[in-house]
């Protein structure tokens, strides 16, 4: 639905080792490349008529930093903490302070990986978590975060 007021603000924060798409074990992630899946990502924006601000970073505290950044103007994030799912304290106090949803990201299928795996500690600070759907886990959680913000108020 056409909208005439300013795009929605949407994070996008990709962690560590997520710059490897493509080319870490595609037999999991696929041959997608970060870049490749940003572009549908920005593709998908503009369609939905939403703004984009991506940042892929191997350092929690500047996923951590994005996010207190832009914590006053965005009205949501996704976020696949990668290799900090499973130990990311600060990111999580982080996403429980903010005001605005955010929606975990999984490329694979968590619960059917390692077991150390199984456990995220995002995910009880999350609305909610997309997984195993590839790179359309990003586009489901971006169709579904923006139904999410443009849902009328109670």
């Amino acid at each position: 639905m056409p909208r005439n007021d300013a795009p929605e603000r949407i994070l996008v924060l990709h962690g560590p080792n997520l710059n490897l798409f493509g080319r870490r074990e595609p037999h999991i992630y696929g041959t997608m490349t970060l870049e490749q899946i940003n572009e549908r990502l920005r593709t998908l924006a503009a369609k939905i008529q939403v703004s984009l601000t991506i940042v892929q970073s191997n350092h929690e505290g500047v996923l951590v930093d994005t996010l207190q950044k832009h914590m006053d103007e965005a009205q949501g994030a996704i976020l696949n903490p990668a290799g900090l799912t499973q130990h990311g304290v600060s990111l999580h106090d982080c996403i429980k302070a903010m005001p605005f949803p955010v929606i975990e990201v999984h490329l694979s299928n968590i619960a059917a990986r390692e077991q150390w795996r199984h456990h995220s500690i995002i995910s009880p600070a999350v609305r909610g978590t997309v997984q195993g759907l590839g790179w359309r886990s990003y586009t489901a959680a971006l169709r579904t975060l923006v139904e999410i913000i443009r849902e009328p108020k109670r």
